[in-house]
């Protein structure tokens, strides 16, 4: 029988509140917090604290405070690549940013699914209202500049050396050398 974690991370229902779910979260939450009140000059510190956060990090990736997600364990992040402030990654499920990437401020990455019926979606354990919820990966390049406030939605592959617009909503795949925006977002022009 699976466990929660290997459910989530296999794109089926898994039970959010699992005490093996809750003791990772608590860990994520408790390092954010130590980072995101460091001290932005304690460079050994802040790569030491994401290192144990992230489930890999190349050489020179940067991370502005605040940052936030869920497990950080889920996801991983190519060499030379800038995430700018107040990034959100819920990583419920593997996220994979590719080397020298820009990522602009207020980015969220979900990896998060719910069914659309209310019915199917919220069920009740005794006294307390729960929710169905499974996950999706999310896959951006090389070379990828995502632009502020972009919403990057669960299950999405962005390719190589791909530009996406500010205020973007990422609902669907998008290809290798293009420049793409809009909600929802779409490929405007090869570049």
């Amino acid at each position: 029988m699976k466990t929660n974690l290997e459910k989530m991370l296999a794109g089926e229902i898994y039970d959010t509140r699992d005490p093996e779910l809750l003791k990772l979260y608590h860990q994520a939450r408790r390092l954010t917090q130590e980072y995101n009140s460091s001290d932005s000059s304690d460079r050994e510190n802040r790569e030491r604290i994401m290192t144990e956060l992230l489930g890999k990090k190349g050489a020179g990736v940067w991370i502005e405070s605040p940052f936030f997600c869920d497990f950080g364990k889920n996801i991983e992040i190519g060499e030379n690549t800038f995430v700018n402030i107040n990034c959100m990654f819920l990583d419920d499920n593997l996220i994979r940013i590719g080397r020298d990437g820009l990522i602009a401020p207020y980015v969220q990455i979900y990896t998060a699914v719910h069914p659309l019926k209310a019915s199917e979606r919220i069920y009740h354990d005794g006294n307390t209202t729960r929710f169905h919820t499974s996950s999706k990966p999310v896959i951006i390049g090389d070379n990828v500049w995502i632009g502020g406030n972009a919403v990057i939605c669960p299950g999405v592959t962005i390719g190589n050396n791909v530009t996406i617009g500010a205020g973007s909503v990422v609902t669907k795949d998008i290809p290798d050398d293009v420049l793409a925006f809009g909600n929802p977002c779409k490929v405007i022009k090869a570049i």
